[in-house]
């Protein structure tokens, strides 16, 4: 069974600096994408920035110039480096990966449970 564990949430002034991180544990075969979400009160959860298989990077507008995600595939692991954050960053922040967990199985999408990111002087 696969698990995503993020970590690296906190309270920080605007201007601060957070990273996240994610971790996949378990069984995994291959990865096909990774994703952060993210999800105000009241909001939608909106896609905030991607890693496609191959390298590809996507980010959301609002945080382009801002925000870096990166990943060490060798450990399975995720990160967003978030810079200059503003209060409308505030969120909880959830990682998504798209992955084949065997050879035999048909991808699927894993969730995270969640880190809490508030931004408030």
């Amino acid at each position: 069974q696969v698990q995503l564990v993020e970590s690296g949430g906190g309270v920080v002034q605007p201007g601060g600096s957070l990273t996240l991180s994610c971790v996949a544990s378990g069984t995994i075969y291959d990865i096909y994408a990774m994703r952060w979400y993210r999800q105000a009160p009241g909001n939608e959860r909106e896609e905030v920035a991607a890693i496609i298989r191959g390298g590809n990077r996507q980010y959301a507008e609002a945080v382009k110039g801002r925000f870096t995600i990166s990943s060490d595939n060798a450990k399975n692991t995720l990160y967003l480096q978030m810079n200059n954050l503003k209060p409308e960053d505030t969120a909880v922040y959830y990682c998504n990966f798209y992955l084949k967990p065997e050879a035999r199985t048909s991808a699927q999408i894993y969730w995270g449970q969640g880190t809490q990111v508030t931004i408030s002087s």
